[in-house]
């Protein structure tokens, strides 16, 4: 079943923004409700760039490695979040189809290839194990994607998420696609999450500790349900590869203040950062060791844009609401 933008929402998110806040940007969903997966595709900007980084010690992940800013390819076209685990990643070679039919791609001496980075959350033990997002389900995806309202909650990447895995099978609660977005003056940093935690979301580490304490946390051996918090974090302001790195920590670390515990064994969980590129950082860029980060537009630097990013995304992940410890 595709799905673009049916009103399958855990609110209203447009106090919070969404992430086509960011001009030119669109999303799109496929989401088989009955199965309880799904994909989401982000489809950008020509020339935009990226990096990513991954947390946790059970990732699913494809055309990652590239992201890292020693790697040569510093453009993509667009990002995949998935259900499904590793099997879902093959969504994304639909995408690549879809966009190399669009012209679309690095170019190469053999025609231009699609930079399509994907991540992937497991969401096999709440469903059906046997549906999982493929080629045909990245190409719906695509197909449904627009700039505007894309749709939050129980869809697309968020259809099977969960999150308070580690307290138990009998405590699970819904997780699922989050979005929130910031504006200072003409820049935009906009955040899209599948929350499918390990942790819980909204806890203080103190109750989190006693309920170690206390021996109620224990999850020996983990229940086989969900895990694995994967999102896109995307900037209007001209970055190089580098400072997308940076941006991506960054939403890591909003994720590490909003889940408890994050980035555990169980979890693999990965931020793509994204700048489009639109807006221009200004003024001649200064020298020196501590040029990238004096880089600014109207005061506004690269520390200051990963303190944005932090708190978007912790905003953003926040809006599930706290999980009763």
């Amino acid at each position: 079943m595709a799905d673009g933008d049916r009103p399958t929402d855990l609110d209203d998110p447009t106090d919070r923004g969404l992430l086509t806040d960011v001009a030119g940007v669109a999303v799109g969903h496929w989401t088989d409700a009955a199965a309880r997966t799904g994909c989401t595709v982000v489809l950008l900007p020509d020339g935009s760039v990226g990096s990513g980084e991954i947390r946790g010690g059970a990732p699913a992940t494809r055309d990652v490695a590239l992201l890292d800013p020693s790697k040569l390819v510093d453009r993509i076209d667009a990002v995949v979040l998935t259900g499904g685990s590793a099997f879902g990643l093959s969504a994304a070679d639909g995408v690549m189809t879809w966009l190399e039919e669009a012209g679309r791609g690095w170019p190469t001496p053999a025609g231009s290839v699609p930079i399509v980075p994907a991540l992937g959350l497991f969401d096999l033990g709440v469903g059906d194990a046997a549906v999982r997002p493929g080629p045909a389900e990245g190409r719906a995806a695509c197909e449904a994607a627009a700039t505007g309202h894309h749709g939050i909650g129980q869809v697309g990447a968020g259809t099977g998420c969960t999150v308070d895995t580690w307290l138990g099978h009998d405590r699970l609660r819904p997780g699922g696609l989050v979005a929130a977005s910031e504006r200072l003056g003409d820049v935009v940093v906009a955040a899209l999450v599948a929350v499918n935690a390990f942790g819980s979301v909204g806890v203080a580490s103190q109750e989190a500790l006693d309920r170690v304490r206390s021996g109620a946390a224990a999850v020996e051996p983990p229940p086989a349900v969900g895990n694995t918090t994967i999102g896109v974090v995307i900037t209007n302001l001209r970055l190089d590869k580098t400072g997308c790195h940076l941006l991506a920590k960054a939403a890591h670390h909003g994720l590490a203040r909003a889940v408890f515990p994050s980035h555990t064994r169980s979890d693999g969980d990965g931020f793509v950062a994204v700048s489009t590129g639109s807006v221009d950082p200004g003024a001649e860029a200064p020298s020196g060791p501590d040029a990238e980060r004096r880089s600014s537009r109207d005061g506004i630097d690269l520390d200051l844009l990963c303190i944005v990013a932090t708190a978007t995304v912790e905003r953003a992940v926040l809006s599930l609401g706290s999980s009763p410890l």
